[in-house]
């Protein structure tokens, strides 16, 4: 198995309740993108009850995902590398809990494009949630 991590980001996280905002290239997909960028934009996790019983559940769905590391993970806050498998290429997925829903930023570390991986993921994610 080949290793094309690339190296972990410094700009994650949440600044003034806000995701950093997806690069210009088509590998990245955030549902704090506007709406009209439909290249990007990928609607939040919605929740019903107690944000903190919601980033519990959201936990849960990830770690049952095949190749994720979760690195982070705060009451609001969660971050993970998903990783392929036969070449390793990581994606940063992130997810915050603004108290009304679960905004969500995955993006992938090299590349230009991702072949729309990271939107996949970002649903599929949303469907085991609501599940």
């Amino acid at each position: 198995m080949f290793k094309f991590s690339g190296k972990r980001p410094t700009h994650l996280g949440v600044t003034n309740g806000r995701l950093s905002p997806p690069p210009r290239k088509p590998n990245c997909v955030s549902s704090q993108a506007d709406p009209a960028d439909t290249q990007h934009y990928v609607a939040p996790i919605g929740f019903a009850g107690d944000p903190a019983t919601a980033m519990k559940k959201l936990r849960d769905v990830i770690e049952d995902m095949p190749r994720v590391e979760v690195i982070e993970a705060r009451p609001d806050y969660l971050y993970a590398e998903f990783s392929t498998k036969l070449m390793g290429y990581v994606d940063d997925v992130e997810f915050y809990n603004d108290g009304k829903t679960i905004q969500v930023r995955s993006a992938s570390r090299l590349g230009y494009s991702d072949m729309g991986v990271n939107r996949k993921r970002v649903e599929a994610i949303r469907k085991e949630f609501a599940g």
